[in-house]
Parts: C-alpha cells; sequence; structure tokens
C-alpha cells in the first residue's frame, strides 16, 4: 500500500467515524435525550470523538499481532429512558451512524461513477466508497457493543438482552475472534461486495 493511498485511507477513516458517531448524537438529541448533547458529541469535530485506546492504541496493537487493524471511535452516550418512542427510539439511535455510512458510500459512488478510472480521484472516492460499506456492513453485526446488536436489543425479549449485558464487556473481542478465526470474515466480504454491487 503506497503512501499516498494510506493518507487517503487515513482521512476517509476520520471522516467516516466523525459521521457516523455525529448521526448517532445528533438522533438521540433529537428524539429528546441531551446526553449526547451536553457532552459534546453533537459535533464534526473528529477530536470529539477519538478515544486514546480504541481509535489510536488498538489498531497499532492489531495490526502488530495479528496484521489486521481493529478500532472504534468514543461510544456516544445516550440515555433510553429519555427518548421519544421507548425501544423503537433506541433502535433509531442505534440504526443511525451504520446507515450513515450507506449513505456516504452511496454518494461516494455516484461521485465516481463521474470521473475517469485510474485518476487520483477516482481512487479515493472508490476507497472511500469500500470502507463506509465496511463500516455499515460490520455495525450491523448483532453483538455488542457493536450497532446491530443494539438494534436487535430494543425488540429482544428478556433472555436475550441479559445475554448480550453479560457478553458486552468481551463483545469487541469476540467480534474480532469471529471474523479472524472462524471464516466469518468471508461472510461479511461477500456480504460487502452485495451491497457494493448495488451501489451505482
Amino acid at each position: 500500500m503506497d503512501a499516498t493511498t494510506v493518507i487517503i485511507l487515513i482521512v476517509s477513516v476520520i471522516i467516516s467515524l466523525t459521521i457516523h458517531e455525529f448521526m448517532h448524537a445528533y438522533v438521540g438529541h433529537k428524539l429528546g435525550d441531551t446526553t449526547a448533547f451536553e457532552a459534546g458529541r453533537v459535533s464534526f469535530n473528529p477530536l470529539h470523538h477519538i478515544d486514546p485506546f480504541a481509535t489510536i492504541l488498538l489498531p497499532i496493537i492489531t495490526i502488530v499481532i495479528f496484521g489486521v487493524p481493529l478500532l472504534a471511535a468514543k461510544p456516544v452516550p445516550f440515555n433510553p429512558s429519555r427518548l421519544k418512542y421507548d425501544d423503537m427510539g433506541s433502535a433509531l439511535v442505534s440504526a443511525a451512524g451504520p446507515l450513515s455510512n450507506l449513505v456516504l458510500a452511496f454518494i461516494a459512488a455516484l461521485i465516481a461513477a463521474q470521473l475517469q478510472v485510474g485518476t487520483l480521484g477516482f481512487h479515493a472516492f472508490k476507497i472511500f466508497e469500500e470502507l463506509n460499506v465496511v463500516l455499515f456492513v460490520f455495525n450491523l453485526i448483532p453483538i455488542p457493543p457493536l450497532d446491530g446488536s443494539r438494534v436487535l436489543y430494543a425488540f429482544a425479549p428478556d433472555a436475550v438482552r441479559e445475554f448480550f449485558d453479560r457478553i458486552e464487556p468481551f463483545g469487541i473481542f469476540i467480534v474480532f475472534g469471529l471474523v479472524l478465526y472462524t471464516g466469518a470474515s468471508g461472510v461479511l466480504v461477500n456480504i460487502e461486495n452485495a451491497v457494493l454491487n448495488l451501489l451505482p
């Protein structure tokens, strides 16, 4: 991977994660919960969404050990009891992040389709498109703390909620283990390719 691609990827990650977290915070605020707003998370400033461990240190560690980066932004706080629409409100807040990545991927695909193949601009927008499809699919995995589990949690029976609560402290490592060691990565790639094929 050359230096130009690395720079494009880093910028794309920063933009994509910032908008992802902003949308969680914004939807929560619009639905009546001011928790994220008071924490300064309804913001397009990337510094408000960076977690020193999960966003910076963790990807370095996982690249060194596994050769694959694993990273996350700082979780957006929200109080489900203050949201409109009860469980549906929680599901909307959770879904807002990955849906924003799908929209970003669609916009990037539209722009890339207007550019000449092989140009720097085409290369940059295709990277941005593919990254956001990855973020969309990955975040919908129904294992806490990923957004897919939050959406499922809103409608799940008590037994499932209790199970999610128990595994959440270790959830991100469970997800990484599944993707890295069980072949789940192949399933995710197939889903990502299917989504990419639907885009312009």
